[in-house]
Formats: structure tokens, sequence, C-alpha cells
């Protein structure tokens, strides 16, 4: 298989240095390579790259500005290759596969592409998935009776887990984050961790009720506080217990116009 990868740095050095890498990799097409934030949206729209290899500080935009420009269709998965430490907990709110702090070695960097290239196969697994849902039950675990999800919303899901099964009541769930093949069901009592996906999860959760404003996260509509607009049309959420969340730039007009 082959990897479609785009990269940026704003010193010549250190695209060189990323370049060298890349090239030695059989299953790497090097799609792009920038110099500037601007370069990095202009090459994601044009060149459609599964995987970004993304600086933090650069001429014009940020990395965290460049996401935030970009539509979540438009998204690679995205690893942050950067001097900077503070950085590393707003790249994994952002869902980055691997956070690579330099100067690193050869081995260090490899181990964040083969992470690149897993989260890049789950995600085209995962826009498969609407067709294959059926098979999540195969592994034990259903989104509650089947006769409740083909005759509307579930009340509730079901967790299997080993020796027991694991109940969420849909009107205990505030909000849900995608995380790989897994989603994260963030409840009043705690999170759990569930193999699913998030289409899915849209599907027969009650539309009145939940709402998807990413491709990595869906919320419960009465746990929103405030929404706040980006340049580039994109967003966040804070919700009641203090959490923010982005909000895509496609499913911005269509929060706002539920929240009144």
């Amino acid at each position: 298989m082959t990897f479609r990868v785009a990269f940026a740095d704003d010193e010549p050095l250190g695209r060189a240095g990323v370049r060298a890498l890349l090239e030695r990799d059989p299953e790497v097409e090097i799609v792009a390579e920038c110099a500037n934030g601007m370069q990095v949206v202009e090459a994601v729209r044009e060149h459609a790259p599964q995987i970004l290899l993304l600086d933090v500080q650069m001429p014009g935009m940020t990395g965290f500005e460049v996401l935030d420009a970009l539509d979540e269709a438009e998204l690679p998965v995205v690893v942050f290759v950067t001097a900077y430490d503070r950085y590393a907990v707003a790249a994994f709110d952002r869902s980055a596969a691997d956070y690579v702090l330099k100067p690193f070695d050869d081995e260090r960097f490899e181990r964040a592409l083969a992470r690149a290239k897993e989260r890049a196969v789950s995600a085209s697994d995962d826009e498969k998935e609407s067709d294959l849902s059926r098979v999540v039950e195969s592994y034990g675990e259903t989104l509650g009776e089947r006769q409740e999800a083909e005759g509307g919303p579930v009340s509730r899901l079901s967790i299997h887990r080993e020796g027991r099964i694991d109940v969420v009541e849909t009107e205990d769930l505030l909000w849900v984050e995608a995380a790989d093949q897994y989603v994260e069901l963030h409840t009043r009592q705690g999170v759990q961790l569930m193999r699913e996906s998030m289409s899915h999860l849209e599907e027969v959760l009650d539309p009145a009720r939940f709402l998807r404003i990413h491709r990595s996260a869906l919320v419960a509509l009465s746990e929103v506080r405030s929404l706040e607009r980006f340049p580039g049309g994109t967003g966040r959420v804070r919700l009641a217990d203090g959490t923010q969340l982005p909000v895509s730039r496609s499913r911005y007009r269509g929060l706002k116009a539920r929240l009144g």
C-alpha cells in the first residue's frame, strides 16, 4: 500500500531531513513539501494527502491554525514534528496521531510514521463501516436492542466486556469522542470505551438530543454552554463540565441553528 504524504517545516534543513527519511520508505509517496501554513492548506486541498507531518510554528499560520482552516473532510492523519514540547496536549486534543520532538532519531520518526499509517488505514476502514455496522456485533457489542435500533433512537448502549455487560443510558451521555477504532463515551458517571464508529452512533442516537459537530466529536445539545467561531469558519464549543470541543466548518452552521 502506498501512502500519500505531505510535510511542512519553515527551515530548509528541517525539510531536507524529513524528506530524506520519507524517501527511504517504499510505502510513501511525497505529494507536497511546504514552508508555511498557507502552503499546507493549499497542498492538502490540491493533493489530498493521507498523512501530514506538520510543524507548529510557521510563517503566516501556526500548525493549529492550519487545522482550523481545513474542513473535517479534508483533514489527513496529522503528526506534529516540532521543537516545542508545550503544545503536545493541544496536539493530542486535535486527535494528532503522534507528537515528535526535535531533535529526533530515525527510529523515533519511523515509529511515528508507522502510527500514522495505521491511523490512515483505520480512517479508510471507518468510511466503510456504515455498510458493515452489523459486523460489530460479532465482537460482542451492540447499540441497544435491535428492535429499538430499527424502530427509533436507542435509549441505552450495551457494552460487552469479558464476563459482564456495561449499560450506558443515553440520558446520561454528555459527549462522545473518536478514539481510533473505538469511541469514548463521556457520561455523568465517568468514561466508557466502546468499539463502535462515530457514524453509526450518529445514526442511532436521538437527533433531537445529539449532534455531531466534528468528525471526532458528538455532543448532547443540552450540555452546550457556548459556541465560539474562528477565522476560516471553524469553531469551538464549551460544555457544562468545562470541556471544549472543536466544531468543523461544515457543521458550524447546523450547530448554530440548533442552538437558536
